[in-house]
């Protein structure tokens, strides 16, 4: 029997870490499971095999296993031992954030992207990584693209869109960072250009997309969502990235 835990949803997961090193060993070992676990009414199995076994893929497919999803390292099979159990949809989103930043002399750090074929301004940030808080990745986005350090503040709107990449959908905050350093050094594969530009300049400017002014005009309002800590509600709480209404759980 090969190694595995049942999770909430009563599916085996199989031990990647315990796999059979012997092809064949493994292949005998998880057909004798499939059946167990069939006895004990379990609803999913799940395989992930690392990249340099993938000439195992066509042998476990014929035992009724399809892709589910995969990186550059290992690739994930699943199979349904009872009919109609459902299967959990892998990445349907990508996340990203940008940064609204505004120094004390009310100039608005701005960027041109090298990618766009028309040169305009808009504001800095990108895709966050893979276990990345919104206020930890669109800091660091900014600081990458312009070299300008910031501190998060609050959370002014988020974007929803269809169709991006790879057919997934895409997820954007735009989040109130308040600058922590003035000399810009832009990232030169990337920008064009970063520069401060006066916010009333920015807002009056022909080129500015009409979302970006409304951004930007959000921004400097009050209805923000702020960081807050609910912890003392439950531990289920500790770690997560909670944003509520300014007069809020916080005051």
């Amino acid at each position: 029997m090969l190694q595995a835990t049942r999770n909430i949803y009563h599916g085996m997961i199989i031990d990647k870490n315990a796999l059979p090193q012997e092809d064949d060993l493994l292949l005998s070992e998880l057909q004798e499971s499939l059946a167990r676990w069939e006895k004990e009414d379990a609803a999913l199995t799940w395989l992930t095999l690392p990249a340099e076994r993938n000439a195992l893929v066509p042998a476990v497919m014929n035992l009724g296993f399809v892709y589910h999803n995969c990186n550059a390292a290992e690739l994930t099979l699943v199979k349904r031992i009872k009919a109609g159990a459902f299967v959990p949809s892998f990445a349907t989103h990508y996340i990203g954030a940008g940064g609204v930043v505004i120094n004390e002399k009310n100039q608005l750090l701005v960027i041109s992207e090298k990618a766009h074929s028309v040169k305009h301004f808009k504001l800095p940030g990108g895709l966050l990584d893979g276990g990345e808080d919104i206020a930890q990745g669109v800091v660091r986005e900014v600081f990458e693209e312009t070299g300008i350090k910031t501190k998060f503040e609050s959370l002014i709107c988020l974007r929803h869109s269809h169709s991006y990449q790879f057919g997934k959908s895409d997820i954007y905050f735009v989040c109130r960072l308040t600058a922590h350093s003035s000399e810009i050094t832009a990232d030169p594969r990337e920008i064009h250009e970063a520069r401060w530009m006066a916010v009333e300049e920015y807002l009056n400017r022909e080129d500015t997309r009409p979302f970006n002014r409304l951004i930007v005009e959000a921004a400097l309002g009050e209805n923000q969502l702020v960081p807050t800590d609910i912890s003392h509600l439950s531990s289920r709480y500790k770690n997560l990235e909670v944003f509520i209404p300014q007069g809020g759980e916080n005051e």
